[in-house]
């Protein structure tokens, strides 16, 4: 039973009320507020009106009591017989937010103290007939770990966070407000029980042959009935066909049992089989095959009764982390099914600051968009949460590798502190079980930036005190997943490796000189330096990086102006003000500033710094990630900062808040093709080197073409290459001197265009200046609307530089945007609305960086 209904939502202050008079069925609650749960207590406040959108203006600090409250969560279900005396009934919550009580019809049932974990207590005995009364109660940060923060140790944007097993950007981050949520982020049941439950199933792919694959099953169960012999029912069934593949059938008795579970008694019972599947169909990431997935089933039977079963999605497939190369040298290569992966990809943070009202469409949007923009691979990032399931079930459906780092990030944890220590381990355990069946879970990471920035810290003397969390990531973690998870690489930290942890010789690294001018390379005992210049934080530093595998780097990108104009005052919306100031949580706005005022130059209002920052950021990361595919095999992964935002802002994000793609979005679906066609060239170089990267599992033979044009569209150079690119390589396929290119036109007006001539991929435009030094001329955009082909064609009299198409709406579904259109050249885009919304045709607005923009008057375009 879910129980999801009913439920109502009251805060007091600190000795308003005593606990068991609020918990207990006769409380009046009638006056009490509705609130939906899953969910938490901010949004249920908002659908009353009782607190402004916290997103809108500075509406996060009107709003900073409800961290101070205590809150009370009740509702009322009803039983429709009394259980038997051999049931065992389950209250699970999935997950509760953060320091909660838990009563039933009055009584404790026991205390919380980690979001990130579920609680299960067997609640037999307290149940009745008719109606029951759940009440769990939330206490205050504050009251639970205000005295122990201790403000002396390093702690990134707050100090008190280290003590919670909580969301940790929730306290704040660089990227978005602090606002402290509390509250039912998950699922609530009643289960019922007879003798046994199954507890976890831990599924592995051990081999895999051409013709056959050897499937570890591993099945514990916790049983009430230690008299019973169980038989366990394991079948693999193919997921497009139905049919039964393999299946195997264990004996797991009671009298064996390995331990309490915990639950009232129950015996903690363990076995496992292995499954041969025959001419097996292996799950690969989209970019390399189909992501195919079986269906694993168990049930488990006692005395010829089905007890209890489960089913779940299972992929065959072996992968590993190879660290060193063929010649011994150092690596960082994910290997799926013997295929050397490059890792292309982003950064993945909670989706919203309230992740418990977040509807699980919206997981399967934003991931669909990853697909559509090549991406293999997501990296969750350790300060957020451990996702949700449906998270998961996307990436294995869609065929996306999960980097999976461990909630720690940026800060010392308590190590020293036995009661931490124990919640962390619990947390490890439950974590592990749940998620390690997971086909596309790649990686475990101890944590995010945690040793590399201590050691920094540390050598600068910033941090004097001993590295505190160390034993969670070097001993607590790998101790516990060589006994849960010993099929998969368990990463200390990330960056770690080398002489210095952000080291380019081994290991992973996070790229920070661009945007922050972090100056490398360092070595362990020297203070990290910062560049702050236009020359230091330029995203032209990526060509030096020779990284095994970039995990982070990014740059900032303005939101859309949509996203904009619903969250931000109309008389603040410009460039300087306060409200827009408040949009960036990255204190030093002037990094963004230089970064521009490198390529673009610096913006004069709000239009241009929305247009600079979008093509700055989509530009870099293009630069950035283009180089990295050609330093393949040395460079294994590219996962730039990040792929999404949980509050409407100023961030490192591709996609806002909305939905809305920002210009890198649309760049990464070109840099991140699997066969793609790029230019080797910084402006000042002499020539332009011609590179075909292939990260397919076939060899290919294509023609390429490089065209160089004037801004009226007239050709000054046209010449076609023949590619012949191997397996998962890369070729350098020519080297052509600049004066060639250009024959006598001016750098400065002249546009490069690389393309496979079959059309395989799009269209791949380079400039031979940066942005700020071109001579474009000014444009005439011609725009036609097809509403019922949901379609904008669009056509230029010159080359027109990000054309930007725009409407009033969440989520829409450009085909193409912020694109580069040649004279003479027409583009047919067509856009939908990924919540099924009709389409605002009335509010498009066509735009280049040079040219007037074009708008709707009813459905007739006209230039503004």
């Amino acid at each position: 039973m879910i129980i999801k209904d009913h439920w109502k939502l009251r805060d007091f202050r600190e000795g308003e009320a005593k606990d068991l008079e609020v918990a207990s069925p006769l409380y009046d609650d009638y006056f009490w507020m509705s609130a939906e749960v899953p969910g938490d207590v901010h949004t249920t406040l908002m659908h009353h009106g009782l607190i402004d959108d916290p997103f809108y203006g500075q509406n996060d600090q009107k709003c900073r009591w409800v961290e101070e409250r205590i809150w009370w969560y009740r509702t009322v279900f009803t039983l429709d017989e009394a259980p038997r005396p051999d049931d065992k009934m389950l209250l699970v919550f999935e997950g509760l937010d953060t320091f909660a009580t838990v009563y039933l019809n009055g009584a404790e049932l026991g205390s919380t103290d980690n979001m990130f974990i579920s609680h299960t207590f067997e609640v037999s005995r307290e149940l009745k007939p008719g109606k029951n009364v759940i009440a769990v109660k939330f206490d205050p940060v504050h009251a639970k770990v205000g005295g122990k923060a201790v403000s002396t140790f390093w702690s990134g944007f707050s100090k008190e966070r280290v003590w919670t097993r909580k969301n940790q950007s929730h306290f704040g981050w660089d990227w978005g407000p602090r606002l402290l949520c509390a509250g039912i982020w998950k699922e609530v049941r009643l289960e019922k029980y007879d003798a046994v439950r199954i507890e976890h199933v831990y599924a592995r792919t051990a081999e895999v042959g051409e013709m056959e694959a050897l499937v570890d099953i591993s099945v514990e169960l916790t049983s009430w009935d230690r008299r019973k012999t169980y038989s366990v029912l394991v079948q693999l069934l193919d997921g497009e066909s139905g049919e039964v593949t393999a299946a195997e059938t264990l004996e797991i008795s009671g009298t064996a049992g390995s331990g309490l579970s915990g639950l009232a008694g129950g015996m903690s019972l363990a076995g496992g089989t292995k499954l041969r599947v025959s001419k097996p169909k292996l799950w690969w990431t989209h970019d390399l095959g189909t992501p195919h997935l079986y269906e694993l089933r168990i049930s488990v039977r006692a005395d010829g009764i089905t007890m209890d079963k489960r089913s779940q999605k299972l992929g065959i497939r072996t992968l590993e982390l190879k660290q060193r190369d063929a010649d011994g040298k150092p690596a960082f290569t994910f290997m799926l099914n013997g295929v050397r992966v490059f890792a292309k990809g982003a950064n993945w943070i909670p989706i919203d600051s309230f992740i418990g009202a977040v509807p699980d469409a919206r997981y399967s949007r934003l991931i669909d968009m990853a697909k559509a923009a090549n991406m293999n691979m997501l990296r969750v990032w350790g300060g957020g949460i451990y996702e949700r399931d449906i998270f998961y079930d996307e990436c294995d459906r869609l065929g996306i590798l999960v980097w999976q780092d461990f909630m720690f990030a940026c800060a010392l944890y308590p190590d020293y502190n036995r009661n931490f220590m124990d919640n962390v381990a619990k947390e490890v355990q439950q974590v592990v079980k749940r998620l390690r069946s997971r086909t596309c879970l790649a990686l475990w990471c101890g944590n995010n930036e945690n040793d590399w920035l201590y050691e920094a810290l540390h050598a600068s003397g910033d941090i004097p005190h001993p590295f505190y969390g160390e034993k969670i990531n070097h001993e607590l973690m790998p101790a516990l997943l060589e006994q849960l998870d010993p099929s998969r690489t368990f990463w200390p930290s990330s960056p770690y490796g080398g002489n210095d942890h952000n080291s380019r010789e081994e290991g992973d690294t996070h790229n920070w000189q661009v945007w922050h001018g972090n100056i490398e390379p360092r070595v362990f005992g020297e203070p990290q330096l910062q560049d702050y210049s236009v020359e230091g934080l330029s995203f032209k530093k990526f060509k030096e990086d020779r990284t095994k595998f970039a995990s982070e780097f990014g740059m900032h990108a303005s939101a859309n102006l949509y996203t904009l104009h619903r969250n931000v005052p109309q008389t603040e919306l410009m460039l300087g003000s306060a409200e827009m100031m408040n949009r960036n949580k990255d204190i030093n706005h002037l990094k963004g500033v230089m970064l521009m005022e490198g390529y673009t130059g610096i913006p004069g209002n709000l239009e241009e710094y929305i247009d600079f920052s979008m093509l700055t950021q989509a530009e870099g990361l293009k630069y950035g990630i283009e180089h990295y595919r050609r330093n393949k095999p040395e460079t294994s992964g590219a996962l730039f900062w990040q792929f999404n935002d949980c509050w409407p802002g100023t961030s490192w994000s591709v996609i806002d808040y909305y939905g809305l793609p920002k210009a890198a979005y649309h760049y990464a679906r070109k840099f991140y093709h699997p066969l793609v066609l790029t230019a080797e060239y910084t402006p000042g170089d002499a020539e332009l080197v011609l590179w075909g990267v292939n990260d397919t599992r076939e060899s290919v033979s294509r023609t390429a073409e490089l065209v160089v044009y004037g801004m009226d569209g007239r050709q000054v150079y046209v010449r076609t290459f023949a590619a012949e690119i191997e397996a998962c390589g890369k070729q350098r396929i020519a080297v052509v001197k600049l004066d060639d290119l250009l024959q006598g036109l001016d750098a400065a007006e002249a546009v490069c265009v690389v393309r496979w001539m079959d059309g395989c991929g799009e269209d791949n435009f380079y400039y031979f200046c940066d942005h700020k030094d071109m001579n474009f001329r000014p444009v005439n955009l011609n725009v036609q609307v097809n509403p019922e082909e949901r379609s904008v064609t669009v056509s230029s009299d010159y080359a027109a530089r990000m054309v930007r198409l725009e409407m009033d709406e969440a989520w829409l579904d450009w085909e193409d945007n912020y694109f580069d259109l040649l004279p003479g050249q027409t583009r047919v885009i067509h856009v939908g609305q990924k919540e099924g919304k009709g389409i605002p045709w009335n509010t498009l607005k066509v735009s280049a960086l040079n040219g007037a923009s074009v708008a709707m008057n009813g459905r007739q375009p006209v230039t503004e």
